[in-house]
Formats: C-alpha cells, structure tokens, sequence
C-alpha cells in the first residue's frame, strides 16, 4: 500500500492501545467511549489525546458511517477536565495549561471536522467539558436521568471551550446566561425542551434509540451530508475560531490565580468555596497566598501560610 494511501485508511479498531477510551467498530458504527467511570469520565489529557485519534481514525474509515461518543457506566456521560491534574500539574506551572488547551481544541477540531455525522450518547450526568462534547456532536440522546451542568463560574474557570460560544446558539442567549452565570443544572426532559438534546429516552432504550438514529443517517447521501454539516457548523466555526485563541490565552494565564487555586482547593476537599471571603479579599488587598503555592491553615489561629512553613507566620507557634 502506498504510504499515503496508508494514513488515508481506517485502522482496525482492536489494533489500538488506549488507555483512557474504549474504541469500536460494529457495522457502520465507530463507537468512542470515555473509559474512566471511576472519576465520572473526565477527561485528563490522555484522554483528549485518544479522543482525538479514534476520531481521525472514524474519519479515514470509509465503512464508518456514524460515530458515537458516550461515557463508560450510568453514572456519567463526561464531567470535563480531571481537577486533580489540573491541581497536581498544571496549578503550579499554569504555561502546562496552555499545552493542555491545545489537546483540547485539537480533539474538538477534530470532531467537528470529521466529515460524518455525530451522536452524544448521554449515559449520566454531563458536566463542564462534557456538555461542551455534547454540543459539538450533530446530534444527542440522552437516558431520562440525565442532568446537565456548566459549573465554570462557581468552581474557577471560565466555560470558553465551547459553552460561551455554542450554548446562545443552541438554546438561546437568556438560557445560555441562565446555565453559564448560575452554574444550576437541568434535567433531560428540560435539556430537551431547550433544544440541547434531541431526544430523551429511558436508560434501558439508550442503546436502541442510537442504533435507530445511526440507521436513519446511514441512509442518506454521504457527500450530501458531509457538505451539510459544513454549511451547519458556519456559526459554530465562526464563535469558536474568534474566541478559541484568547480563551487559551486567558485560561492558560489565570490557571494558577486565587479564584482556580479555591475552586481546586474546594474540590480536594470537598468543602464549598467561600465566596464572601474571596470578594472581600479582592476588594481589600491581594491574596496573601497565590495559587502556585500549596497552603495550610495555623491549627492555633487558623491563618493561611505556606505548607512548608515550620512556624506561624501570624501568630509565631511552631508547627507540629
């Protein structure tokens, strides 16, 4: 086979090493299942990375008709970037997270390109990053025990990898502000009302419904719909390429501020963020503490210090 030829073709799907999805051919479907039920299916940059593949893969395989991206287990369709990497790799070198914001739009880039058309299978909650997959999918089908969330504003980050572009688009501006400033979630039926999922099944018709509507699109012009969804991505494409890049750049510039290090700190945790504290804190002076330093509280007087500090610097005890 000429070499050329040879980047050009599909790879059996069991021919892959993946370590973060789990990746399938069966007739004319390509399914790509986020494999990491253990942590809600979020997506560290493995996992980007994969995602990126399989779909290139599903692109080049002329007998892939379809392609479905779902999560592994009924838990959690996909609940965005893995905070534990953010905080263990990225809250101290935040210049790591414009290198991960690069695997991320080239995984979207991707999907959005493929050239076939696309299914969010909807198996559990869908979150953050996962609701941005869900929307750059051409179509979705959610269980009816779904619920979707954006939760950028609440936990430090901004929603900018597809939501802030894409969510005024599908459902509407009001509701778009709606989902993006109160960070509450909807349930499936109201995802459905709003236009954010295209149908809402019971958990056990999920993978029939699927299979129903991969039928329907296979049965259409391949060329015709390849061009469709060209013309149907104008203003997703036009949203994403004009904010994509600064959203890099201000997400990669401010991962390691106060507001990233107490959504993180939170999430360890598993505490709530003080708000009132952090907005009287920026309206006095700047935080003592940013987030490139880990911190810990004085057990005498409860004061923040750096966590390699031997004594208090507020109250001077030693620290055992």
């Amino acid at each position: 086979m000429p070499q050329l030829e040879k980047h050009l073709v599909g790879t059996p799907a069991e021919e892959f090493n993946f370590q973060r999805i789990l990746y399938s051919k069966k007739g004319y479907i390509a399914t790509i299942t986020i494999n990491r039920p253990e942590v809600l299916n979020c997506f560290d940059v493995t996992t980007l990375k994969e995602i990126a593949q399989a779909t290139q893969d599903a692109g080049n395989d002329d007998n892939v008709a379809v392609v479905v991206y779902t999560g592994a287990g009924e838990k959690a369709f996909c609940t965005g970037a893995d905070l534990k990497e953010q905080e263990d790799a990225i809250l101290r070198k935040p210049n790591q997270y414009y290198k991960w914001m690069y695997a991320f739009i080239e995984m979207h880039d991707r999907l959005r390109n493929i050239g076939k058309p696309t299914i969010a299978r909807l198996n559990g909650m869908t979150v953050g990053g996962g609701n941005e997959l869900n929307m750059a999918c051409d179509l979705s089908i959610a269980a009816d025990h779904v619920t979707i969330r954006q939760v950028g504003a609440a936990r430090g980050s901004v929603a900018a990898g597809g939501a802030t572009q894409w969510l005024p688009l599908i459902v509407g501006d009001r509701r778009a502000r709606e989902m993006l400033l109160l960070c509450e979630s909807i349930d499936a039926y109201t995802a459905l009302e709003w236009g954010l999922v295209t149908q809402v099944v019971p958990l056990s018709m999920l993978d029939k419904a699927v299979e129903e509507m991969a039928a329907k699109l296979y049965n259409k012009l391949p060329e015709c719909t390849r061009y469709t969804k060209q013309q149907l991505n104008f203003w997703r494409d036009f949203s994403w390429s004009m904010t994509i890049g600064h959203a890099r750049d201000w997400l990669a510039l401010h991962a390691g501020s106060h507001e990233v290090a107490a959504g993180l700190r939170a999430f360890r945790k598993k505490t709530e963020i003080d708000y009132a504290a952090i907005r009287a804190a920026a309206s006095t002076t700047a935080p003592r503490y940013s987030g490139h330093i880990d911190t810990r509280d004085c057990p005498s007087c409860q004061a923040p210090m750096a966590a390699e500090f031997t004594f208090c610097g507020q109250c001077g005890k030693k620290i055992e």
